[in-house]
């Protein structure tokens, strides 16, 4: 008999160590223990449609106070290689992914070497670093629906996919869980593959605060085009291109003046500003605190508006 578990401390499953306690919370390994999950939730509490989804709470702040209703932790894992495609459950780990393509000579994925969370929390949040994207070789996603427990498939460019955006985020397709994919590929130098992967893992240990207990980069990094001329011309030996140019938020916390900022346990990290560590026992408060200071100064300072990468719940 299935059973939902109650009063989970969601800090034990959080990359912040951060967070009360879910009402209800259950790992489902398969679709179909996810849609009898959500049917027995909706026996339980017929009124209360407060769902969310976990994966590896890599980019989560969860709040003190806790969820008041069911969380469900995506435990879909497995990687299958489909003659020109590579088949994937929502809940494999990127870096396991990433490993896949590179022990079997695949190309595509070296850019996420290193990168945190799961497959269906990159794919619906397109994350990216060092030029490329999730949805550069994503072929196809697979999902459910809520509401109907219907399952839908997508091609690509049908899931909206933007900067950090897709639908599943804000879209058509908020009230989907992603259960799989489909990445294609290219063969390559499987020496060449490893060591381009390698040096995007070396980079994230050298600059990333990996020790801290984080959730990884706090706000997007901003568009050219929605920053002033005059910062422009300030910071133009600082722009990157990810994938399109961008002004890295790190650079302008820095100019205020930021780096190495506390409020209670949370602080804004010395070894990479965009990342704000849990280093003492911090509260969810702390870290919106630091979140709402940065906010203001860069508005004060830039006029620029910082959009939040990181999710709360």
């Amino acid at each position: 008999m299935m059973i939902l578990s109650k009063d989970v401390p969601l800090k034990k499953h959080s990359n912040y160590k951060i967070g009360g306690s879910a009402d209800y919370f259950f790992e489902f390994k398969s679709k179909e223990e996810l849609i009898q999950a959500l049917k027995l939730w909706k026996e339980l509490e017929p009124t209360n449609k407060n769902i969310f989804i976990l994966g590896k709470a890599t980019n989560v702040l969860f709040s003190d106070e806790g969820f008041r209703g069911l969380v469900l932790k995506d435990e879909i894992n497995f990687i299958t290689r489909e003659n020109e495609f590579i088949s994937v459950g929502s809940g494999t780990l990127v870096s396991d992914l990433v490993t896949f393509f590179a022990q079997n000579s695949l190309s595509g994925l070296e850019w996420a070497g290193g990168l945190p969370g799961t497959v269906g929390g990159a794919i619906r949040g397109n994350a990216g670093a060092f030029g490329g994207e999730t949805k550069d070789n994503l072929s196809e996603v697979e999902s459910l629906d809520l509401g109907t427990l219907e399952t839908k498939k997508r091609a690509n460019l049908l899931c909206g996919f933007g900067y950090r955006q897709s639908i599943f985020k804000s879209g058509e397709g908020v009230h989907e869980v992603i259960l799989s994919a489909k990445f294609s590929f290219t063969k390559g130098a499987g020496e060449d593959i490893r060591a381009r992967t390698q040096e995007k893992i070396d980079y994230r240990i050298d600059r990333h605060p990996l020790d801290i207990p984080n959730i990884g980069s706090t706000f997007k990094n901003i568009p050219l085009d929605l920053v002033p001329e005059k910062v422009r011309e300030e910071f133009k030996d600082k722009i990157k291109t990810d994938p399109f140019p961008v002004l890295p938020v790190a650079k302008l916390l820095v100019s205020c003046g930021l780096k190495g900022k506390s409020i209670g346990g949370a602080r804004i990290s010395e070894k990479h500003p965009n990342f704000i560590v849990n280093f003492n026992n911090a509260k969810a408060e702390d870290v919106k605190a630091l979140i709402a200071l940065a906010k203001k100064e860069i508005k004060d300072k830039f006029n620029i508006s910082l959009e939040e990468e990181i999710m709360f719940a």
